[in-house]
């Protein structure tokens, strides 16, 4: 017997899709992100995975800071003798389990880590400082504040964000004139040095970190574009098979209809013959027109337009068409939902409301484009569509999908007006 197959077998774009949206949820993204929002997603994710690395280095220097608790010879060499030096020991690693918890958070996660490190900082400053004999800039422990200034740099690549650790050398030299300690000429080139050594560690870091970014951006931005033109890509291939398949068939199927219209002598079967004549001239019109939406060929104002003009003749209604505004291009989506939300009011008026006029008007302003169509037919209760009849309900997701808004005002007797508005979009 067959083994049972697995899921992934028989639906791999399921299992893509499934891939995909827990990436998405596990960055608190939307299927539609932007680039902007893959950016910012990625760069939260390396402040939290480098903030994790700073939790565990510093849980390195609380176990030495508890060894120098634990032997004498080294808590004297500090001063650190009394209880106040376990409170503070024990207020270190409560403040930096804290930083732990709320690291992922977007906003408290990086003003508790900074102002965590500003107190690791200072920490290390009064270490520094504090031993009468061998401190200040003589100490040993002087080389850890450019590890400060590297774990600034990293976590925070800002020039105001660096100033703490810069600030710690000057702030070490005056502690040691205030102790009344001579600075020495080789304390001075000391200082120099570690000053040249701190500009160098944060141009370097803030440089490669610049560059890190901007690569990233870049390679998110590419994705898009590569993601656009596969899209139009398909697009144009679909329409190629369109046109090709059938767009051949319906004009073979009008071909047909001429030759049967002429063989034909009964006058209902010659009606017959030239109304599906022309619905099939219809349907390929419609396909046209549709494939040019898909080429990103298409006119809006003139198609709507020409579309007017066309459903005035096969209707017999008095149908006017007007338009104003500096004609924009818009998106295809958008040049369909205005299309779509035309057919639809058109149908409407000329199938149920039995409209003897209609007015149609496209307007494109500053703020976006408006489409209002009115008419004077029997009306009806926006508030109560027939059940089966999602004519409106098509009209207010295309809006809702594209971010417009579209206001339906009728009363039984008082005719119809639609009115679609689309903020400004630009293709």
């Amino acid at each position: 017997m067959d083994s049972d197959p697995r899921p992934g077998d028989d639906h791999p774009a399921h299992d893509l899709k499934a891939r995909v949206r827990a990436v998405l949820e596990r960055r608190n993204l939307t299927d539609n992100v932007s680039a902007e929002q893959a950016a910012a997603s990625w760069e939260q994710d390396r402040f939290v995975a480098r903030a994790r690395a700073l939790f565990y280095a510093r849980m390195m220097f609380l176990t030495l800071g508890l060894l120098i608790l634990a032997v004498p010879a080294w808590s004297g060499y500090f001063g650190f003798n009394g209880p106040i030096s376990f409170l503070g020991y024990f207020a270190m690693l409560i403040y930096s389990v804290a930083n732990l918890l709320v690291i992922d958070h977007p906003k408290a996660g990086r003003w508790v880590t900074y102002l965590s490190l500003c107190c690791d900082l200072l920490i290390t400053v009064v270490l520094i400082a504090r031993p009468q004999v061998g401190g200040g800039l003589q100490s040993p422990l002087l080389a850890t504040q450019l590890l400060f200034t590297t774990l600034f740099a990293i976590l925070f690549p800002k020039p105001l964000a660096i100033l703490p650790p810069l600030l710690a050398l000057p702030i070490t030299t005056r502690l040691d004139l205030l102790l009344n300690r001579s600075v020495t000429a080789v304390e001075l080139l000391t200082l120099l040095w570690y000053l040249g050594l701190n500009f160098i560690i944060v141009y370097v870091l803030v440089y490669l970190n610049e560059r890190e970014a901007t690569a990233h951006r870049e390679v998110v931005s590419l994705q898009g574009d590569l993601k656009e033109l596969a899209v139009v890509e398909e697009r144009n291939r679909l329409a190629r098979e369109i046109h090709d398949g059938l767009g051949a068939s319906l004009s073979s199927m009008i071909i047909q209809a001429e030759y049967i219209l002429n063989l034909a002598r009964e006058d209902g079967l010659r009606t017959e013959i030239r109304e599906m004549k022309a619905t099939a001239e219809e349907s390929i019109e419609e396909l046209r027109r549709n494939l040019r939406m898909m080429r990103d060929d298409f006119e809006l104002a003139q198609g709507l337009e020409d579309y007017v003009k066309t459903f005035r003749d096969r209707t017999g209604q008095a149908i006017r068409f007007e338009r104003t505004g500096l004609t924009r291009k818009l998106p295809p989506d958008a040049q369909l939902a205005l299309f779509r939300i035309l057919q639809e009011c058109l149908s409407n008026a000329a199938k149920h409301a039995e409209a003897k006029e209609v007015q149609v008007r496209l307007d494109f302003s500053a703020e976006g484009v408006h489409l209002v169509v009115r008419d004077n037919g029997k009306g009806f209760d926006p508030g109560r569509t027939p059940r089966g009849h999602y004519g409106l309900l098509n009209m207010r997701e295309r809006a809702m999908k594209l971010g417009g808004s579209i206001v339906v005002d009728s009363a039984p007797g008082a005719g119809a007006q639609v009115a679609f508005s689309l903020p400004c979009l630009s293709a």
